[in-house]
């Protein structure tokens, strides 16, 4: 089997084809495992650009055995924090959303007594969702199950069917208008860090559920050691890996995908040809549209260009800075003004979000020192409009050929990114006096900064859209069709793109094509935990607790009483 991307789609791919039995090679045009979930150095600093919380981090949920079966959590602290985010607003007021519903409730009510039978109803729904949790599915995919599989899934959400009816059929756009208070109408669709205009209630009460049951927290090591983890995993059963190696076609005889060609003309053959990078580039260039039916040439040719079909891509400026901030929080989403917001080039909403980062990853930085990681959503059209150069190129250096070299693009493009590095640097002064002078690092990326290191579409990060045309229409696709294309044997498709949503849901594409091709191949998949490196620790850090000194804790288990969490986090924070 020839897998093509060492992202988590991949990876967790490769394992699982190890698991049973296939040989495998994995090709990379990066240097690095990951994809999007990595980390990079800038002196004594390590720049971490992704996981701010992991679904499935702890145990209670289907999502978390899919992590301990790839490696990727064992031997590590888990750190929880008490509150998912802060929303401040352009007055400073701001919001605190705890991941205890009781907390929560009680906070906004604070905000706005008039609200308090609104906020009663959501904090309720969210205790629903707490239990919820323990029966979502994510091992087997739902086009493999038979009937009586379906209707087992579908009986074991009787009990909060009407949670998820009145959550999912609600734009969080709609359900926060309800508030009679300001703040509580702007802040509630700024939950999930930025904002989400076509997501329903449904996905924040998952995310804010999962925080509760301490099962979205952050592995120790960041990003990029939670990809070397499951890498380590793959290497371990046996897998292969080759970095640096950029596939330009998908071979086909027959209507059979039998291998993969490199851009340097190296071939590899294969029995099965799995791609687990970006969904266009596979579709439109390593198969030259070539099987695409009438709905997948709509989806990958017409609909992926209709705005809000691809989650956008983000712009991100990192701080390294010499002294610690004590006051800095882990994670704030602040509202702009539109002036702000004019300095932003390709800015989709007038807000950014602010992550002293190093409160999630100590590790990363030195001590006494401080990481900020300031990003906001980004349409990638202005820069492109800014650019005069290629998006990738590859150059050989030593005999081997590179392919995430820097490219050289126009001067109206840096002179955009150094406008919204500065403009970005005024306001985290004005908020946290004495930034300036303790920078010690910068470093900035745009949408195409993300092309240039993985290929993606327009830079997304996480592919189609849920809740939408694209996303619906790609579910429909998988459950007829499975992870490929109709009329080309052996091809598959994994990571993101075969799905919607995070990590969680490219590491499940994972273990769901390797269902399918074992169905096909005729094998019994089989899947098991890595149980050579202990399970690991939970920690809680509470409010203004440094993360060097967290308490450790059990997970909560889905059925367990709010009050008793919120018994063991006071406990915690005394």
């Amino acid at each position: 089997m020839v897998i093509i991307g060492a992202g988590l789609g991949g990876l967790s791919t490769g394992c699982y084809a190890r698991m049973n039995g296939y040989r495998t090679v994995m090709l990379e045009m990066h240097e690095l495992p990951g994809g999007c979930c990595t980390a990079w150095e800038r002196g004594d600093f390590t720049l971490d650009c992704c996981v701010s919380w992991l679904l499935g981090s702890g145990p209670g949920n289907e999502m978390h055995q899919i992590w301990l079966e790839l490696g990727a959590l064992q031997g590590k602290r888990i750190r929880h924090f008490d509150v998912f985010n802060i929303v401040r607003d352009r007055d400073g007021r701001s919001v605190r959303f705890y991941s205890d519903p009781d907390r929560l409730q009680a906070h906004l009510t604070e905000i706005s007594p008039a609200d308090a039978k609104l906020i009663r109803g959501f904090c309720d729904q969210l205790r629903a969702f707490r239990k919820c949790l323990a029966v979502y599915p994510f091992l087997k995919p739902v086009g493999l199950m038979g009937r009586a599989e379906r209707w087992r899934m579908l009986a074991s959400f009787i009990p909060y069917f009407n949670v998820i009816r009145t959550s999912i059929t609600v734009l969080m756009s709609d359900y926060s208008a309800r508030f009679s208070h300001p703040l509580l109408r702007e802040a509630f669709n700024y939950i999930l860090y930025e904002k989400h205009p076509a997501f329903p209630v449904l996905p924040f009460h998952f995310q804010l559920a999962s925080h509760a049951n301490l099962s979205a927290g952050v592995p120790e090591g960041g990003s990029l050691g939670l990809a070397r983890s499951i890498e380590r995993r793959y290497l371990k059963l046996g897998g292969e890996v080759v970095y640096n190696a950029k596939v330009e076609e998908v071979l086909i005889e027959a209507d059979r995908a039998v291998g993969v060609r490199l851009t340097d003309g190296r071939e590899y053959r294969a029995d099965i040809v799995v791609s687990a990078c970006d969904g266009h580039t596979t579709m439109m260039k390593l198969l030259k549209g070539r099987y695409l039916n009438e709905a997948y040439r709509k989806l990958y040719t017409r609909t992926i260009q209709e705005p809000g079909m691809v989650f956008p891509g983000y712009f991100t400026l990192f701080l390294g800075l010499r002294r610690d901030f004590p006051d800095g929080e882990p994670c704030t989403t602040h509202l702009i003004d539109e002036k702000l917001a004019a300095e932003l080039t390709g800015i989709r909403h007038p807000s950014i979000n602010v992550q002293f980062r190093n409160r999630h990853y100590p590790e990363l930085s030195p001590p006494d020192t401080t990481i900020v990681y300031a990003t906001y959503f980004c349409d990638i059209a202005p820069w492109r409009a800014l650019d005069e150069g290629p998006e990738q190129t590859s150059r050989t250096r030593g005999g081997q050929e590179l392919h995430t070299l820097p490219v050289r693009h126009g001067r109206g493009y840096y002179t955009a990114k150094r406008r919204a590095r500065d403009a970005l640097v005024r306001f985290l002064e004005e908020r946290y006096p004495g930034i300036g002078d303790a920078i010690a690092v910068r470093d900035v990326s745009s949408p195409l900064t993300q092309v240039r290191y993985t290929g993606n579409y327009d830079g997304t990060v996480l592919g189609w859209q849920p809740f939408v045309e694209s996303g619906e229409t790609l579910e429909e696709l998988v459950k007829k069709h499975g992870p490929g294309v109709p009329g080309l044997a052996d091809f598959y498709q994994s990571g993101v793109w075969a799905t919607t949503g995070g990590l969680i849901r490219a590491a499940a594409a994972g273990r769901h094509v390797m269902q399918f091709i074992c169905r096909d191949d005729g094998r019994e998949f089989t899947a098991w935990t890595d149980d050579s490196e202990p399970p690991p620790i939970h920690v809680v850090i509470p409010v203004g607790m440094s993360p060097d000194a967290p308490v450790p804790c059990s997970p909560a288990k889905a059925d367990q009483p709010d009050a008793a969490l919120a018994a063991r986090r006071a406990e915690a924070r005394e």
